[in-house]
C-alpha cells in the first residue's frame, strides 16, 4: 500500500510540483495551504509523513507543529526558506525530524524523505527489546516505555536512542549521530543533535538537567550509561 505524504505549502505551484513528482515515485499525496488546512487534514487522513512549509499565512509551520505535536508524532521534515541556524533549531525543538532549505532539488528531497521514513519504519537488527533499568525500547513494535508508561517519540529521537542503548558506554560524537539520521546532508548544523538530543532528555530522564541515561561527553558528543 502507498505510503501518504501530506504537502504543506502556501504556494499553489510548490504543492502541484510535489504533488506530481512524489507520485510518480509511488507515494500518495494529500495537501494543504496553510496549517489550519494541514491540521484538519492530518486528522481526516493520517498521513506516514508531512512536508511543511514554514512561512504560510493563517498558522505558520511553527504553529503547526505546536499543536500537532500535542496529538501526533508522525515524521515532519521543515521546508524553510530561512537559512539562520537559530530558525532550524527553533523547528527541531518544536518537533521536527529534519529539515531542508529552500530552493532544494527534488532528488535531494525525495531522499530526505525516504530516510526519515526508514527512520519510522525501517526493520531491526540485533535484540527486538532493549532495556535500561527502568527504561525499555522495542525496536520491532518501535515503541519506547519508561517504568512502564508508553513514551512517545519522533521518529528521529527513537533512532537515536535505539543507536545509544545498543551501545552502553559507547561514546558517538556528533557527527557520528548525525550520519544515523540517514539523508542528513553534509550542511546539518551539529546542533542539530543537542536539540534532538534535549528533546529526548525531556521525555525519557526522571531529572533532564541531570541526565540518568543519555550522558553527554563534554568536547566529544553523547553516551548512553553503562549499567
Amino acid at each position: 500500500m502507498a505510503q501518504t505524504i501530506l504537502v504543506v505549502d502556501d504556494q499553489a505551484s510548490v504543492r502541484l510540483m510535489l504533488q506530481e513528482y512524489l507520485r510518480e515515485h509511488g507515494f500518495r499525496i494529500e495537501t494543504a495551504a496553510d496549517g489550519r488546512q494541514a491540521l484538519c487534514a492530518a486528522r481526516h487522513t493520517p498521513p506516514d509523513l508531512i512536508l511543511l512549509d514554514v512561512m504560510m499565512p493563517e498558522l505558520d509551520g511553527y504553529g503547526f507543529l505546536r499543536h500537532y505535536r500535542r496529538e501526533q508524532h508522525t515524521p515532519v521534515i521543515l521546508l524553510t526558506a530561512k537559512v539562520e541556524e537559530s530558525d532550524k533549531v527553533t523547528g527541531l525543538d518544536l518537533g521536527a525530524d529534519d529539515y531542508v532549505t529552500k530552493p532544494f532539488g527534488l532528488r535531494e528531497l525525495l531522499a530526505r524523505i525516504r530516510a526519515v521514513l526508514r527512520r519510522s519504519h525501517g526493520p531491526p537488527d540485533g535484540p527486538a527489546v532493549v532495556r535500561a533499568a527502568d527504561l525499555e525500547l522495542d525496536r520491532a513494535r518501535h515503541h519506547v516505555a519508561v517504568g512502564g508508561a508508553p513514551v512517545a517519540l519522533t521518529p528521529t529521537e527513537f533512532a537515536l536512542l535505539e543507536r545509544l542503548m545498543t551501545a552502553p558506554g559507547r561514546v558517538y560524537a556528533r557527527t557520528q549521530l548525525l550520519e544515523t539520521l540517514r539523508g542528513v546532508t553534509p550542511d546539518a548544523i551539529e546542533r542539530t543533535i543537542d536539540v534532538h538530543i534535549r528533546n529526548l532528555r525531556a521525555k525519557i530522564e526522571p531529572t533532564p538537567r541531570q541526565p540518568r541515561y543519555v550522558q553527554t561527553v563534554y568536547g566529544v558528543g553523547y553516551r548512553f550509561a553503562a549499567a
